[in-house]
């Protein structure tokens, strides 16, 4: 990727981290989102699920209604996705099936990922044409917010685990030991 497309893109990937770390400080999950459409956000989204206890508020839902509350869903088809951490299996299927134009993450997720983590539907061949995925912008970013957030207590958790004893670790693998075989393309 050259350096005008980096740019490009790790600007997006900024207010995407701008959002998440909005969530964190609502002692939500620190993921959030921004949808582009021609060079310019038209929906932004960061995790609720622990103020609305609805596990379907990831970041991704909410910005999607915003966005589909004042536009015909068929602008998704032209709309390009930037969230700090790889989409969940759900919230993956949905994209694929609204036909969003293309994905760009930061981190991947090991335990739920649907863009490559665990599963990979951006690129199951059953449904429709495959959504092109690109992951590791700022990943190092996207990897400490989560970890802030797990560090601390989460009383809104179905059973709070105790972690008054937990540190906050500082290093981060090198990108080639957690990224998933065969699936996003790094940038």
């Amino acid at each position: 990727m050259d350096a005008e497309s980096r740019a490009y893109h790790e600007a997006f990937m900024r207010e995407a981290i701008a959002m998440a770390e909005l969530a964190l400080k609502s002692d939500e999950t620190p993921v959030g989102c921004v949808f582009v459409r021609d060079g310019n956000i038209i929906g932004r989204g960061g995790n609720e699920t622990n103020r609305t206890l609805n596990g379907t508020r990831h970041a991704e839902f909410v910005a999607l209604a915003s966005i589909l509350q004042s536009n015909p869903i068929t602008i998704l088809e032209e709309t390009d996705l930037y969230v700090t951490v790889e989409p969940c299996v759900m919230c993956a299927s949905m994209l694929r099936q609204y036909r969003v134009r293309a994905v760009y993450f930061g981190c991947w997720n090991e335990r739920f990922g649907g863009t490559g983590g665990v599963l990979n539907i951006h690129s199951d061949p059953s449904v429709d044409s495959p959504m092109p995925v690109f992951g590791g912008i700022f990943r190092e970013e996207a990897i400490m917010l989560l970890r802030k957030f797990y560090v601390q207590e989460n009383e809104k958790a179905p059973e709070p685990k105790q972690k008054k004893t937990r540190e906050l670790k500082t290093e981060i693998a090198p990108t080639d030991i957690h990224a998933p075989k065969d699936a996003a393309t790094k940038v």
